[in-house]
């Protein structure tokens, strides 16, 4: 059995924000470990490590997260509206956010399965889609629905990661910039 009502709701918007918060530890581990120097305070093999397992998760959490749209028959949203932009009725344009980033995580998460066999280079250049997942995803969370409109504490509840995480992203590329290299060590 399904549950209904406030639950699917509340589980909607809860692993939307662990969503948010996850692809944000994956984008900032990456940024950070892209052109890591030998001798680091965290060896790359971690910081690769953390970040595929953050990457994982947010999968996980992207998947539950469509689930319960989908289930919450609150509002008319069909599992399709959440890859096809635009084909859903309700909230169109933050729909149509959602799922360009479900797009470009699929990309992501496909070209990742099959990074040996494919060209470094081709790969790397797929993976930098991630930035546009994360930012895609940002305005869907912040534009999605009548949390931010409404002065409850679930909208400052929700708008406090949300910040947190375009500013630890915001730092990481500031980190990155830095560094002046785009591309890791040792690549082609």
């Amino acid at each position: 059995m399904i549950p209904e009502g406030p639950f699917l709701w509340y589980l909607n918007r809860a692993t939307g924000v662990t969503l948010l918060v996850l692809l944000t530890v994956s984008v900032v581990l990456g940024v950070l470990s892209l052109g890591g120097r030998p001798g680091g305070r965290l060896p790359a093999f971690v910081s690769q490590h953390l970040h595929r397992n953050a990457a994982l998760l947010s999968v996980v959490a992207l998947v539950v997260h469509v689930a319960t749209a989908v289930a919450d028959e609150f509002v008319d949203i069909r599992w399709w509206h959440a890859f096809v932009p635009f084909a859903a009725t309700y909230e169109r344009s933050w729909m149509a956010l959602g799922a360009l980033a479900l797009d470009v995580i699929l990309v992501i998460v496909v070209t990742s399965a099959l990074r040996t066999r494919l060209p470094e280079r081709a790969w790397r250049r797929v993976h930098y889609g991630s930035w546009l997942a994360w930012a895609l995803g940002v305005g869907h969370g912040v534009g999605m629905g009548t949390d931010l409109k409404d002065p409850d504490a679930w909208a400052l509840w929700s708008a406090v990661p949300t910040a947190a995480c375009v500013v630890a992203v915001m730092v990481a590329a500031g980190v990155r910039l830095g560094r002046g290299r785009l591309e890791p060590v040792g690549a082609s």
